[in-house]
């Protein structure tokens, strides 16, 4: 039979109904040393006198309750659903103590633990036992720009750029006059050469042309005379 409905009506009404159910000053709730983190094992220690067995339960981040285990005065130990082993929890009886290991803390184990026992119709419960994660604050960086002598900011792009930068900027100029310069030279002397030839060609026409229309000119005829 599982437990944990009847178990979380009762811390219900446990916490709704302070004055009906006092607080145990016989159990007492072992808080870890360090600091939790993701994957660490979190140990609990619950010491009480009824010999009733104690209840491990815990509240999440948003309220609800969430039964554990149960662990017999016999050190027997029920885990949520009626099962014998958790593959989250580990829970065990010594002497007056009673003992709840989570195997390997996640962000779903957040929360604060509480240990309960029921002795003559009364619910005795344990101050909770808080257990989160360190919060990890991310800072976001500040960058400061130049400000003048009037504290008025001064332009990003005035600013004195990288040596390195500066440098790759000059070797590419220089590229750049290597690449191009011999290039315009050589298209300078190819248009000096087309004009040239241009010219020649033109003078040689006007000179053939000449020679033709003399050779082709007929010689001078005498007049005939009429009979």
């Amino acid at each position: 039979m599982d437990t944990s409905p009847a178990l979380i009506l009762l811390l219900t009404l446990g916490f709704c109904c302070p004055g009906t159910y006092a607080q145990s000053p016989d159990i007492k709730v072992r808080s870890p040393k360090d600091q939790l983190r993701v994957g660490q094992k979190l140990e609990l220690e619950c010491r009480s006198d009824k010999p009733t067995g104690a209840f491990w339960i815990y509240k999440d981040k948003s309220g609800t309750l969430h039964f554990i285990a149960f662990i017999s005065s016999v050190s027997r130990v029920t885990f949520e659903g009626n099962q014998k082993t958790s593959t989250r929890f580990e829970a065990w009886k010594e002497d007056v103590s009673y003992h709840l290991v989570v195997k390997s803390f996640t962000p779903q184990d957040e929360g604060k633990y509480f240990c309960m026992v029921i002795f003559n119709q009364k619910l005795y419960f344990s101050p909770g036992q808080p257990a989160f994660l360190p919060v990890t604050t991310v800072v976001a960086p500040t960058t400061c720009g130049p400000t003048s002598k009037h504290g008025i900011t001064a332009d990003p792009d005035l600013q004195t750029p990288d040596p390195e930068r500066r440098m790759e900027e000059d070797l590419n100029f220089f590229c750049h006059i290597f690449i191009w310069v011999p290039l315009a030279g050589a298209c300078l002397l190819l248009l000096i050469a087309l004009v040239i030839t241009i010219v020649l060609c033109q003078q040689t026409r006007r000179r053939r042309c000449r020679c033709k229309r003399h050779a082709n000119k007929k010689p001078p005829t005498k007049p005939r005379t009429p009979n």
